[in-house]
């Protein structure tokens, strides 16, 4: 396995790509999510790639317009499908045998491949798809993402809290604020919330794709969560990862969201 940097154009910008090499005429490229440099959160990206790529699938990074090393104004993950699709036709420039390409992409890197229909990728690995409308993502590219919960993620949580006792030590033991209880409860008592815009156009996009599609969910986070409010629950596609965080930080989950990449890759 080779590690080596390139530049690209995408509408006049240069953008920078990291390409780790291997001999499958099938390839992955990693769509960075958030304002994440395409290393990743604590180098993850990097990590996963050099995985791949010992696995024998060649693997392309890149950091999108006004974020990392590349030129040009960050326009935000709805705004990238030009970057997407600049970087597959580089990704097939950099490798000529490339003959198959899957997309995987965190967050709103997940929803920046739905929304683009998949820019002309074979398939597509998507985990966590980010939802929300205000705001896209942490800009520290280490941070967990914190979104509001919606009334139905809210009923769940206090269904599970009702049945820990030690929920109820802490509020017969005054640890817990009743005010903010209250706030909380109110807010789960709320109609369930509506598909957001985003969710929608997501969705829309999606469904555009004729690929082979997995969606991956880490069911300790958040933003998976709330997607799944807005999304059909029987869906085939989905995969869940117990105990898993956003980042898949986790051992465990490190080497599940690999072996999910590693089966859409050698999928025909």
């Amino acid at each position: 396995m080779t590690r080596r940097h390139f530049n690209f154009n995408c509408r006049g910008a240069m953008l920078v790509g990291t390409l780790d090499h291997a001999s499958s005429a099938t390839g992955l490229l990693i769509v960075s999510g958030g304002n994440e440099v395409r290393s990743g959160p604590w180098g993850s990206q990097a990590m996963l790639a050099e995985r791949i790529a010992a696995a024998g699938f060649p693997v392309m990074r890149f950091d999108r317009r006004g974020v990392g090393d590349s030129e040009g104004e960050n326009a935000g993950f709805e705004a990238s499908a030009p970057d997407i699709a600049a970087a597959l036709r580089a990704f097939k420039a950099q490798v000529p045998s490339l003959q198959r390409v899957v997309a995987c992409g965190n967050c709103d890197g997940a929803s920046a491949l739905m929304l683009a229909g998949g820019e002309g990728c074979d398939a597509l690995v998507l985990a966590n798809p980010w939802t929300f409308e205000a705001t896209p993502a942490p800009v520290k590219p280490h941070a967990e993402t914190r979104p509001e919960m919606t009334p139905q993620r809210l009923r769940a949580h206090y269904l599970r809290r009702i049945m820990d006792p030690r929920a109820w030590l802490r509020l017969l033991s005054g640890k817990v604020r009743v005010g903010a209880l209250a706030d909380s409860l109110k807010g789960a008592s709320a109609p369930p919330a509506p598909p957001t815009a985003l969710a929608q156009k997501i969705a829309a996009g999606l469904a555009a794709f004729s690929g082979q599609v997995t969606i991956l969910i880490a069911e300790r986070d958040r933003t998976a969560q709330a997607f799944l409010d807005h999304w059909d629950k029987a869906d085939p596609r989905l995969q869940h990862c117990p105990e898993a965080s956003h980042s898949f930080v986790e051992p465990q989950a490190r080497t599940w969201l690999e072996q999910q990449i590693l089966a859409a890759l050698r999928a025909q």
